[in-house]
């Protein structure tokens, strides 16, 4: 096997052009928040520095490319590429589709460093939206309206509800979900679903 000895080396400092490069190749890819996007882009300065021996050498050029990832960020923003609110709102309606409660759906976002404020104002917020929710997660755990067999004791009926709770939901749309109907349940779960 021949030897490449331009792998070996670590190439050239991140610029502004190619850390823009890369921001926008992973755009094209994943929904990224701004500070989603600036930790992909200081992963991909650490990277570079890791593969420097002289780490004196570089500290300069690591302070530079930090700048840059900044700027490019700021840009990308500033162009409409970038949009926490539209991120967290695609991610919210995506989030309650799938069975989350407002408490969970607010704690991811959280994660994925969109601010309080923009995930409050982003949450779903009517209650035929919750017990939905609510009414996916019964479903996927075959609990309340999809259970399987005979109706529950009183004590089973407490767990269930406790699934429910423990997953965030408030007390009235676990008590909603779980006195619907299966035919109604499934109707107001492909209403979330639209």
């Amino acid at each position: 096997m021949p030897h490449h000895p331009d792998r070996n080396s670590p190439g050239p400092a991140p610029t502004e052009a190619t850390l823009r490069d890369a921001a926008l190749s992973y755009l094209a890819r994943f929904a990224a928040t701004e500070a989603g996007l600036r930790q992909v882009l200081d992963r991909r300065i650490a990277r570079w520095a890791r593969s420097i021996d002289d780490r004196d050498k570089v500290t300069d050029q690591i302070a530079v490319a930090k700048q840059a990832a900044v700027k490019v960020v700021a840009g990308l923003v500033a162009s409409g590429a970038l949009n926490d609110a539209e991120f967290a709102a695609g991610k919210a309606r995506g989030l309650a589709r799938s069975g989350l409660s407002r408490r969970a759906i607010a704690a991811r976002l959280a994660t994925k460093g969109v601010n309080a404020k923009i995930a409050q104002s982003v949450l779903p917020n009517d209650p035929d939206t919750e017990v939905a929710a609510a009414l996916t997660l019964a479903r996927r755990r075959r609990i309340g309206p999809f259970r399987i067999g005979e109706a529950a004791d009183a004590a089973a009926r407490q767990r269930e509800m406790a699934i429910l709770a423990r997953a965030g939901f408030t007390r009235d749309a676990v008590n909603t979900a779980m006195a619907m109907s299966h035919e109604d349940a499934e109707a107001m779960i492909l209403d979330l679903r639209r």
